[in-house]
């Protein structure tokens, strides 16, 4: 059984200088991919559910399907529940056998998000489930825009919500299709130095590969979550796989097709974590 909480995994990332994916799923195709993927490259996993995906699986069947992949993988995988945004959304994730909550406070004012999430972090960790909070709000590529963590609020925030994980905003985005940007190292030096707590970032699809690479080796982040980019690749071989014969109607057999693809591009994405 290779059930893990997202501290088991975060920790020794931070102690030995690498960082540990969070890929976003959205059904059993990519899911399954992900785990094989991390099997090939030996390295750890955190399976996410957010918001979208829950809106079409409901919570404790997703927990079921998680838990059942890392029973039966070789590497540790984390069953994570992505941007819960209430403590009824986290209490039902812990209840379906999610390892992990984030509670995403991050458009509250401080001291709210503050308390909330401490009220969370000690529900999951009576529960021997880890919590990972978020600290200045990550906007939407085309959407709301970022405001950037402040490092005395992220030292603040760390030290009274007891969180194994922090999610920060330094020049992150969700859902960029492109890797033109790139995050700002002093804002991220700046928190590193006013806390030990392992650090997260949100929207790492759009973060340039070899920056992801140094701050894996460098940082004390150890942590990237990656969504967009894999979720383009599965359409894209969804596509052929559809277009390849346009007569075929089982979907399980067309959805096969996007298995060795996506597996890897997923290679490739963990690839960048590890460690020298």
């Amino acid at each position: 059984m290779s059930i893990a909480t997202l501290s088991e995994v975060l920790q020794p990332a931070l102690r030995q200088g690498y960082a540990v994916a969070g890929l976003v799923t959205l059904g059993w195709e990519d899911m399954r991919a992900y785990v094989a993927a991390a099997e090939a490259e030996g390295v750890p996993v955190i399976l996410q559910a957010g918001p979208s995906c829950r809106e079409h699986t409901p919570l404790p069947v997703l927990g079921a399907m998680f838990r059942y992949l890392a029973e039966n993988a070789s590497v540790p995988v984390v069953a994570h529940l992505d941007h819960g945004y209430s403590i009824e959304d986290c209490r039902l994730a812990i209840e379906s056998g999610f390892t992990s909550v984030m509670y995403d406070g991050s458009r509250k004012p401080l001291a709210e998000n503050i308390a909330e999430t401490a009220a969370i972090a000690q529900m999951a960790h009576d529960a021997g489930v880890s919590c990972e909070g978020e600290i200045g709000f990550v906007g939407y590529s085309g959407g709301e825009g970022s405001a950037g963590t402040d490092p005395e609020e992220a030292a603040q925030f760390a030290r009274e919500t007891g969180v194994d994980a922090m999610a920060i905003s330094v020049g992150n985005v969700h859902l960029q299709q492109d890797k033109q940007g790139g995050l700002d190292e002093d804002r991220i030096r700046a928190i590193e130095s006013v806390t030990s707590v392992p650090l997260v970032i949100h929207g790492g699809s759009g973060v340039p590969v070899a920056q992801r690479r140094s701050l894996a080796r460098n940082s004390a982040i150890c942590k990237f979550n990656i969504g967009t980019e894999l979720r383009m690749v599965f359409g894209q071989a969804l596509r052929a796989a559809v277009n390849h014969d346009t007569t075929r109607f089982d979907r399980v057999q067309i959805l096969k097709e996007t298995h060795d693809p996506l597996v890897a591009a997923t290679r490739t994405v963990l690839q960048a974590f590890k460690g020298t």
